[in-house]
C-alpha cells in the first residue's frame, strides 16, 4: 500500500484549537482493528511520509524501530534509521493522542480522541489485540508498568485508571476536580506515575492505591508534558504560554517537594515536549525539548544553559520528543512528519538534522 500525504496547513490563529477541537478527516482507512500487513523485512513501497497528517505523539520501541500516532487516526511502526514506515495499524475512530510503550518490548498503547486505549502488537495480524474503555472524553495521558501487566490512563474528565493489561479489566479509578489530564509519566523503579494537568498542577501518583503521594508547586501557566530520568530522582514537566510567556520546561527533584530545581527558557511558544538524555553519554546531564515555536533545544540540566537549538523549518508546531539512542532524537510535527536529529558531541552538542519520514 502506497502512503498517500496530504497537506497540513498551520495558522497561528489556531495553535490553542488543536487540543480541543479536531477537524474531521475523511480517511479512506475505516476499517475496525485492522492492520496493513507488511513484513519487517519488507517496507511499505515509496512512503513519502508514515502519516498522510499531522503527527501527534512518538515513542521509541526498540533499537531501530518508533511507533507513532497521527490525526490519519493510525499507529505506524517505523524504521528510524532508515525512515521507512514498516506497519500501518487502524482501529481508532478519531485521532491518536498519545501513544507509550516500554522499550524493547512487542507492545505498544496508542490513545485516542475517541476515548479508548488500545493495545498492539507488532507481530500480531489480527488487529489491536486489547481494549480499555472507560473515560467519557479523550485519554490524554498513557503510562504503563516496566514488566507491561498494568497501565494507567487519564482524561481530560478529570480521572485516572489503573488496568490489568492481559484482561482489559479497570482495577481502579480516581477522579480529582478540575485534574484535566495532559500526560502521565512512570518512574523507573517504582509504583509511582508523575502526572502533568491543565489546573497547572504536577501531581506524583501511588498507583498502589492510586492515591496521590505527592505534589509539587504550581505553575503559573498548563503543564503540558513530563518526563522522569532513568534514575528515577528528577521530573521534568513542559509549559504552554505565547510570546515567550511561559513555554518554559521545569526540572522537580523527586526526592522532595521544595521549588523547581531549574527553569529551561528560551522557546517562544508552548512547550510541548521535554525528554532526559542518556545521561552516560555527556560530561554533563542534558535534556531537550520542542516546542510550538519549531524549535528543538537540548540544555544542560543542572544549570539550564541552552547549547544547541535547531529550527525546523515548515514544520509547523513540534508535538513531540522521543530518545532513541544516546545521541538520536526524534521529532513529531504538524506539517513535515517526523524529524529524526542527531546530536554532535564534538561540536558540543549541536543538533543536525539527518531526514524526515
Amino acid at each position: 500500500m502506497v502512503l498517500l500525504t496530504n497537506a497540513f496547513f498551520f495558522c497561528p490563529g489556531n495553535m490553542g484549537k488543536f487540543q480541543s477541537k479536531v477537524k474531521r478527516n475523511s480517511s479512506k482507512y475505516r476499517a475496525d482493528h485492522h492492520v496493513d500487513e507488511h513484513p519487517l523485512s519488507q517496507p511499505i513501497q515509496q512512503p513519502t511520509r508514515a502519516h498522510n497528517d499531522a503527527v501527534t505523539y512518538i515513542s521509541a520501541l526498540k533499537s531501530d524501530l518508533c511507533v507513532s500516532g497521527g490525526k490519519d487516526k493510525a499507529v505506524v511502526v517505523s524504521n528510524w534509521r532508515t525512515g521507512t514506515a514498516l506497519k500501518r495499524f487502524v482501529g481508532h475512530d478519531r485521532e491518536i493522542s498519545k501513544i507509550t510503550c516500554v522499550f524493547g518490548s512487542n507492545r505498544f498503547f496508542s490513545a485516542s480522541r475517541d476515548k479508548t486505549v488500545l493495545m498492539w502488537d507488532l507481530h500480531c495480524k489480527a488487529g489491536s489485540t486489547q481494549k480499555f474503555h472507560g473515560h467519557h472524553l479523550i485519554v490524554t495521558g498513557l503510562a504503563v508498568s516496566p514488566d507491561c501487566t498494568q497501565l494507567l490512563t487519564g482524561s481530560r474528565d478529570n480521572t485516572l485508571c489503573k488496568w490489568d493489561v492481559e484482561t482489559g479489566q479497570c482495577l481502579l479509578k480516581a477522579a480529582v476536580s478540575r485534574n484535566l489530564v495532559t500526560h502521565l509519566c512512570w518512574v523507573p523503579g517504582e509504583s509511582c506515575v508523575v502526572q502533568t494537568s491543565e489546573d497547572k498542577s504536577v501531581r506524583v501518583w501511588d498507583i498502589r492505591n492510586l492515591q496521590v503521594a505527592q505534589m509539587f508547586p504550581m505553575k503559573q501557566y498548563i503543564q503540558m508534558h513530563c518526563d522522569v530520568s532513568e534514575d528515577g530522582n528528577y521530573c521534568m514537566t513542559s509549559s504552554n504560554g505565547f510570546g515567550g510567556q511561559g513555554c518554559e520546561a521545569t526540572l522537580w527533584d523527586l526526592r522532595q517537594t521544595k521549588e523547581k530545581v531549574c527553569e529551561y527558557k528560551g522557546h517562544q511558544q508552548s512547550t510541548t515536549s521535554c525528554v532526559f538524555l542518556a545521561k552516560h553519554t555527556w560530561d554533563t546531564p542534558l535534556v531537550a525539548t520542542a516546542s510550538h515555536d519549531c524549535t528543538v533545544k537540548v540544555w544542560e540540566r543542572d544549570t539550564g544553559a541552552c547549547l544547541s537549538s535547531l529550527f525546523l523549518d515548515c514544520s509547523g508546531p513540534l508535538s513531540s520528543l522521543a530518545v532513541c539512542d544516546e545521541i538520536s532524537i526524534l521529532c513529531a510535527s504538524f506539517n513535515s512528519g517526523i524529524h529524526s536529529l542527531r546530536i554532535q558531541s564534538s561540536l558540543g552538542a549541536t543538533l543536525q538534522q539527518v531526514t524526515s519520514f
